[in-house]
């Protein structure tokens, strides 16, 4: 059984929660990692890159000057490639980069995500985050309790109704990211150096019970 470090909502530490068995067995495949990752950061590029061929830039199609007497090299078009203001020879054109995966595959990456943050020791369970209006300096005062100010956070909510104060609270934040677990992908994941997920957002407080149950 896997455990994590567990915060109340202001930040006081409390006893390390047990994480629950059907998202943390420890496992981490890192193949399936980087396919998760190559696949989201392809599907981010819009593919509006465009370059000029030699058809399409602009000017004269004539010859610049007659054939031979010149003593210079022969030329056809001032559109050439190799003149200045040419075209492009097999420069990029508007393209789709998407890359799919299936979701078995997605949901197995973003599993092992979690699972390689919580062997890394950075991932933070904390109490339903019940901000009742947007306040930044309450979730700044949080994370530094839990000693992550200073590093790039991803804040997974359960997706409450309470859910989009804390995302306000947290959009002004530079290096902090606020999203609902559902939404969270693998990329997001490790591209976080800590997790603070809520505690309902992995399961809610069915493993805490359990768990105060075996040791009692």
């Amino acid at each position: 059984m896997i455990e994590a470090p567990h915060y109340s909502a202001a930040g006081a530490k409390k006893k390390a929660v047990r994480l629950p068995a059907a998202l943390f067995d420890g496992t981490v495949n890192e193949h399936l990692l980087h396919r998760a990752v190559i696949t989201y950061l392809a599907n981010q590029r819009q593919g509006t890159h465009d370059t000029r061929t030699r058809s399409e830039v602009s000017g004269g199609n004539q010859k610049p000057w007659r054939q031979k007497g010149t003593g210079r090299a022969r030329q056809g078009s001032t559109r050439a490639p190799h003149w200045r203001h040419g075209g492009i020879v097999f420069g990029p054109h508007p393209r789709s980069y998407r890359l799919g995966i299936p979701k078995k595959m997605r949901q197995l990456a973003k599993k092992s995500a979690l699972n390689a943050r919580a062997r890394e020791g950075a991932l933070f369970v904390v109490d339903a985050l019940e901000y009742e209006k947007p306040k930044t300096k309450t979730l700044a005062e949080l994370l530094a309790k839990l000693g992550v100010a200073e590093k790039k956070v991803l804040v997974v909510t359960a997706g409450a109704a309470h859910a989009h104060n804390v995302y306000l609270s947290g959009r002004n934040l530079p290096k902090v990211h606020v999203m609902r677990f559902a939404d969270a992908t693998a990329y997001e994941i490790l591209w976080a150096d800590a997790v603070v997920a809520e505690l309902p957002a992995l399961g809610g407080g069915a493993a805490t019970e359990k768990a105060e149950a075996e040791d009692a």
